[in-house]
C-alpha cells in the first residue's frame, strides 16, 4: 500500500511540475496547463478514494 500512495505522490508531483513547465514556457497560448492541472486533481482524488477504501477493507489499519 505504501509503495501505490508513493507512486500516486510521485505522479501528483510530476502533474504540477509539468503544469509549471507549461504555464512558464506557453505563456498561456496553449491548454496544457490546464489539461495537466487536472490530471493532478484527478489523480488527487483518485489517491483519496483509494485510501478510504483501503481503511474500509482494512488494508490500513486504524492506530489510536
Amino acid at each position: 500500500m505504501k509503495i501505490v500512495v508513493l507512486s500516486f505522490i510521485f505522479l501528483i508531483l510530476a502533474s504540477l511540475g509539468s503544469a509549471l513547465y507549461f504555464m512558464v514556457r506557453d505563456k498561456g497560448s496553449s491548454h496544457r496547463t490546464a489539461r495537466a492541472l487536472t490530471w493532478r486533481v484527478a489523480l488527487s482524488i483518485l489517491l483519496f478514494a483509494l485510501l478510504m477504501l483501503g481503511f474500509h477493507f482494512g488494508f490500513i489499519p486504524a492506530k489510536l
